[in-house]
């Protein structure tokens, strides 16, 4: 199966076409992810605007108009923190790394890259691999016993005890963060009625603001008290907490809320990218055994009754093949919302100072003008040996650019890692059939809670 489609040129006109709000609207609140790609994939690609009322972002879909956004034209669109998508996530984080832009963008990015480099990465494995380990041990009782556990659940547990030991220095316990990790969760749903509709003002109440200031207010309880335990006793600790109290490179300190917009950030990206992804781990897998089967036997091969480590993760290609597929089709930042500084021309249409401009992996990734068989899970689009895609920008799970996800790699290995573990010691079903309707929020997540009951493999006893 071919990689990528061909894609027809993207016409020329002076103004794009408008998805008129009568169909718009109903589409977006009945359907909201399967609505955008249907706006998209009928423009084939185009720049189409959506009428929403007082809201008219331009929806940006073809790769090539893509790289020149995230890019070719980077300085054009930004991530307007006072812009109505996302003013909802400057009230979490501030202007954080996760929304800033110039210096103080510039600043939080320069302290935490080298946490991140892959060459760092690659000394963690180790540690994240005995942390995994020692999660999945924890598995056995209710495995022989058959008693079913919450697949999400355990998963998130496995993310967090592993993150917060390689990059939080445990600074932050598991318990605490399985606090941060529910009020963010509450968060994003607590937010949504507003990410829908964004140009309704903060001062008419919402569905869901009480629940966001309960669980902002959470956050605040568990990490601002870490953040001052640091500041008053610095250590040259290179975890995340300890980077980011200590001054900046052109010797400026940043304040306290500083400090725990950023710290809150890189917590929800370093956690919640990995544990999204998973969480379609056991759907996936049970809607489609055989490829279940392929990734177990190449665990067999590979591993045996060891224990998965760094040695054996560059031979689990197709492992990988199946976590890329996985991102493909849902990855966890599903939208990338920008705002135009000044009047711009993507493919031949003209983009307005101010405009918002929704750009969405989820979309362009489901495109049949980009993808053969978009809505089919076929790990073997990403075979090395097939030729490179035509579009750089086709598949773009972790954003791209300048603000790139700084630790993709990182949290790769990290999936790898969990993946392999839990193949190479239990075999699974789900207690009810496989759903993969997702639930939207700030990531993607199945609707369906996956209740999993493992069996152990079982190994024959050297003599």
């Amino acid at each position: 199966m071919s990689q990528v489609s061909e894609a027809r040129p993207a016409s020329v006109s002076t103004e794009p076409r408008t998805i008129p709000l009568r169909r718009a609207l109903p589409a977006l609140v009945r359907d909201p992810l399967g609505a955008l790609v249907d706006f998209a994939q009928d423009a084939g690609g185009d720049v189409v605007r959506l009428n929403l009322g007082s809201f008219r972002p331009y929806l940006v879909s073809h790769p090539e108009h893509l790289q020149r956004v995230l890019r070719d034209n980077v300085a054009n669109y930004t991530r307007d923190g006072d812009g109505l998508l996302w003013r909802p996530v400057r009230r979490i984080v501030g202007d954080a790394i996760l929304v800033a832009e110039g210096e103080v963008w510039e600043s939080s990015r320069g302290a935490l890259q080298p946490l991140f480099t892959a060459k760092r990465a690659e000394t963690l494995v180790d540690k994240m691999a005995e942390a995994i380990n020692e999660a999945v041990d924890e598995w056995l009782e209710p495995a022989l016993a058959g008693r079913p556990i919450d697949g999400g659940a355990e998963l998130t547990q496995i993310v967090l005890r592993t993150t917060m030991r390689v990059l939080f220095a445990d600074r932050i316990s598991v318990p605490d963060a399985l606090r941060i990790s529910a009020a963010l969760d509450t968060v994003t749903t607590a937010m949504l009625p507003r990410l829908l509709m964004p140009a309704v003002p903060y001062a008419v109440p919402m569905p869901g603001d009480r629940r966001f200031r309960e669980a902002v207010r959470t956050i605040d309880e568990v990490v601002l008290p870490i953040i001052r335990e640091a500041r008053a006793r610095p250590t040259d600790g290179d975890d995340i907490i300890s980077t980011l109290c200590r001054p900046r490179a052109d010797g400026s300190e940043p304040d306290e809320y500083a400090i725990r917009g950023d710290v809150v950030a890189m917590f929800s990206t370093a956690t919640e990218t990995t544990i999204a992804l998973l969480s379609w781990l056991w759907p996936v897998l049970a809607s489609r055994p055989d490829v279940a089967e392929r990734m177990t036997d190449e665990i067999e091969q590979v591993v045996g009754a060891e224990r998965v480590g760094r040695e054996h993760l560059p031979q689990l290609r197709y492992g990988r093949m199946v976590l890329d597929e996985m991102l493909r089709l849902y990855p966890a930042g599903w939208m990338i919302p920008r705002t135009a500084v000044g009047d711009d021309v993507l493919g031949g249409v003209r983009i307005k100072a101010g405009g918002t401009v929704l750009v969405s992996p989820y979309v362009t990734q489901r495109m049949s003008t980009f993808w053969d068989d978009p809505a089919l899970f076929d790990p073997e689009r990403f075979a090395p040996e097939l030729p490179r895609r035509r579009y750089r920008y086709s598949y773009f799970p972790f954003g791209g650019g300048p603000h790139q996800c700084l630790g993709q790699y990182l949290f790769l290995l990290e999936a790898q890692l969990i993946v392999s573990t839990v193949l190479s010691r239990y075999r699974f079903r789900l207690r009810e059939p496989a759903d993969l309707t997702p639930r939207m929020g700030a990531s993607l997540q199945p609707k369906q809670r996956a209740e999993v009951i493992l069996t152990p493999v079982e190994r024959p006893v050297a003599s």
